[in-house]
């Protein structure tokens, strides 16, 4: 994590760091859109990705199994909610096709190794 040592055992999951390497590009990638979607589309698939990251951690801190599940939950539904953001700005002509197939290409390998990685919670 260039240089830097993670404290926190979030930081050491690999879905967390991706999470987070993926809000910044969606970031950048909204910073495109038109000024009109500024609080509308771009607002909100900001405000999605970044909630990814958010839930991975806040779930890892947890204090209970239970918990940390619900958590790595919200972050699967967020990444959902990513990807239908992506849709939208697919179909509104704010991407092309090259870059939409990368960002949901991202997206469907996070939403597996994050499903896998709830479904190895005990």
């Amino acid at each position: 994590m260039n240089g830097f040592e993670p404290r926190f055992k979030f930081e050491k999951l690999i879905i967390w760091q991706m999470a987070m390497d993926y809000g910044e590009e969606i970031n950048s990638l909204a910073q495109t859109f038109p000024k009109r979607e500024i609080y509308n589309l771009s607002s909100q698939i900001c405000r999605a990705v970044d909630s990814i990251a958010l839930n991975i951690s806040e779930g890892s801190i947890g204090q209970s199994v239970p918990e940390n599940k619900k958590f790595v939950g919200y972050a699967i539904r967020s990444l959902a909610e990513v990807v239908t953001c992506l849709h939208k700005a697919f179909r509104r002509n704010y991407v092309s096709q090259e870059v939409f197939n990368k960002h949901y290409d991202y997206a469907y390998n996070l939403m597996n190794m994050i499903s896998a990685f709830k479904s190895k919670l005990n």
